[in-house]
């Protein structure tokens, strides 16, 4: 894998981008250019982090959480991905600090009681990077069983919450696999971030996974 062309073209994408945030008519366009470029951000962290170039990831990560969190100030109710992606960002980034942070944020905005499953997965990672896990458990509970969530998520979530190794390393294999499977990954980085995420929460409560993947940074 060429991982410096993703790099390459990621960072990009961001100097194209920010060049014409200033030409964003109104606050819908702003906030919709502000997402481009978090993605964009987000890209070239992943991308970084493959290479094992940890301190540049985690600037460009750094920056795509503060591109997302601006974007959700104007963004659509219930535009519950913004602040998984910060949430996603600071952890990969091993910001724990501001992980925690947007954490508290994401919970005062209602995730733990979303009428969604998508809110409800952001009241969940809320809740696992804060340590709440009785709480996340039953948020958890919840998303394994809903017809709009993917089930080994909601499993690995769950097994996550619930302190147990042994489901928490089969349901994990899972979402690596499904990453394997797919044809499209966010700005073509084919990297597995959910796994990632998940890994490093686990890391946390001594459960992390043996897992070996090149969909996964090197150990």
């Amino acid at each position: 894998m060429d991982w410096a062309a993703h790099v390459e073209r990621e960072t990009a994408r961001y100097r194209d981008g920010e060049a014409r945030l200033g030409d964003a008519a109104d606050s819908d366009a702003r906030q919709r250019q502000l997402t481009r470029l978090g993605n964009a951000a987000y890209g070239a962290g992943l991308a970084l982090l493959a290479q094992g170039r940890t301190d540049e990831a985690r600037n460009w990560l750094g920056r795509a959480a503060g591109r997302y969190r601006e974007s959700y100030a104007d963004a659509p109710a219930d535009s519950w991905g913004r602040p998984i992606a910060v949430l996603k960002a600071h952890v990969l980034a091993g910001d724990w600090t501001s992980a925690s942070e947007a954490a508290e944020m994401t919970l005062d905005d209602g995730a733990a009681s979303a009428d969604s499953p998508i809110g409800r997965y952001a009241g969940t990672l809320a809740l696992l990077v804060l340590g709440r896990d009785e709480e996340a458990r039953v948020l958890a509970d919840g998303l394994r069983t809903h017809d709009g969530f993917p089930t080994d998520v909601g499993d690995t979530l769950a097994f996550l919450a619930a302190g147990d190794r042994v489901g928490y390393v089969g349901a994990v294999e899972s979402v690596l696999e499904s990453f394997a499977t797919r044809d499209e990954h966010l700005e073509d980085v084919p990297v597995a971030d959910t796994v990632m995420v998940l890994q490093a929460l686990a890391a946390r409560r001594d459960l992390a996974a043996d897992l070996s993947s090149p969909l996964l940074p090197p150990s």
